[in-house]
């Protein structure tokens, strides 16, 4: 990431905008100004975001791949009067929609390609006029009481509505019955994973398992590609995920022992982690896969302050497992034992503490986009606010990078 001076005003956090088949089809990105009273240059704020989210070519139709929410009024002035390109969506306060004096703004934000979001439920039913200028509205569960495909007051049905404030699978289930065209939330409040007392676990996962204790132990290659053609989807899914521009390589991977010699046994490790954590099957898997790819980039991106390899590498390894007790329903206590890591990535997955504890915990609150956590966690930390963000945004990048 380039060294934005405006990531040093800001706060970022993150949630899925998930659909009903459960893909996450955008993102929602939260901005905080670090204080109340600023307003953070939103111009300089587009292009830092532009790095991750660039401007669709002329030719092509353009797809937001995120929904803008800037807290604070003055921060969303500037980001009106500036407006960001068509990948995008400016999510708009409905007090400030149903405003005659924004009219002027909202207008011009759409004659230059703007996606435009009502954020809330209108207190009054808003014009024509206004309404022709949104796509969608933001509207909190908790404030949305009614059953059965309901439409925020002052909102027409062509205009789709997107629900926040999932915290569970079944809210999930509730705003989609509602008509809710997609969900903005973690099923963070899913109950905990309950011990199975399985002995095995399925095929596929069975062996990246494998793959991960030997390269562990740094068996001979010609031993480990065999557990690999047990099954070839998972070759075939490694080898997109080396060659994928986040990995970074100048020569194309073709094969396991390519990746070996290129690579080194440790790693590789951390890309079969990867492989582990994107095995889990049902639909409902599919956000906490896109959360652990992200946790496990972000949690390395804040490891570069370290300057150690190794640690970068734990870091990662902790974040993509952190989610593997609900990616494949066993508690920790039963998966450990199968899955080697090292002892101080261990501690932070069972909940004992350890040096990466606190990064995981501020990986958490920038998912549940809390201010006062990201801030008390950062600085427990000795993290810049630039620090930081600029991780957020790598991280988000390589994720894109990863996903094709």
């Amino acid at each position: 990431m380039t060294d934005h001076p405006v990531l040093g005003q800001v706060a970022l956090g993150y949630c899925p905008l998930v659909d009903r088949p459960r893909t996450v089809t955008a993102l929602r990105l939260t901005v905080f100004p670090e204080r109340p009273d600023a307003a953070p240059d939103a111009a300089a704020l587009f292009a830092a975001l532009e790095e991750v989210w660039p401007a669709p070519e002329a030719d092509r139709k353009p797809v937001p791949q995120v929904s803008l929410n800037l807290a604070g009024e003055a921060l969303l002035a500037r980001a009106m009067a500036t407006g960001p390109g068509p990948q995008m969506m400016v999510e708009v306060p409905a007090f400030m929609a149903g405003d005659p004096a924004q009219l002027a703004s909202l207008t011009a934000m759409r004659e230059r390609g703007s996606v435009l979001v009502i954020k809330g439920r209108p207190v009054n039913p808003l014009t024509p006029e206004v309404l022709s200028m949104f796509t969608h509205s933001i509207v909190d569960m908790a404030e949305d009481r009614r059953a059965g495909a309901p439409a925020p007051a002052g909102v027409t049905r062509n205009i789709t509505c997107i629900q926040t404030g999932a915290r569970t699978s079944a809210d999930y289930d509730l705003a989609f019955t509602r008509g809710a065209v997609a969900v903005a939330g973690w099923p963070w409040e899913d109950a905990p994973p309950k011990a199975s007392g399985r002995s095995s676990v399925p095929a596929d996962i069975s062996t990246v398992m494998d793959l991960i204790n030997g390269v562990d132990r740094e068996e001979p290659v010609a031993k480990l590609e065999g557990v690999l053609r047990r099954d070839p989807t998972l070759a075939f899914r490694l080898m997109r995920y080396l060659n994928s521009p986040a990995f970074g390589l100048s020569v194309e991977i073709n094969s396991f022992s390519h990746a070996l010699m290129m690579l080194g046994y440790q790693r590789l490790k951390r890309w079969l982690a990867l492989l582990l954590a994107s095995s889990a099957k049902g639909a409902n898997a599919k956000p906490v896969m896109y959360a652990a790819v992200r946790r496990g980039l972000l949690m390395e991106e804040l490891g570069r302050q370290q300057d150690d390899a190794e640690v970068r590498g734990e870091m990662f390894i902790c974040g993509v497992f952190s989610l593997l007790d609900r990616l494949l329903q066993q508690p920790f206590k039963e998966l450990l034992p199968s899955v080697p890591v090292p002892d101080r990535v261990a501690q932070a997955l069972r909940g004992e503490g350890g040096p990466y504890a606190p990064f995981l915990e501020l990986v958490e609150a920038i998912e549940q986009s809390s201010l006062f956590d990201i801030r008390e966690r950062s600085e427990a930390l000795f993290l810049s606010p630039a620090v930081v963000n600029r991780a957020v945004l790598g991280a988000l990048l390589s994720a894109r990078q990863l996903d094709g």
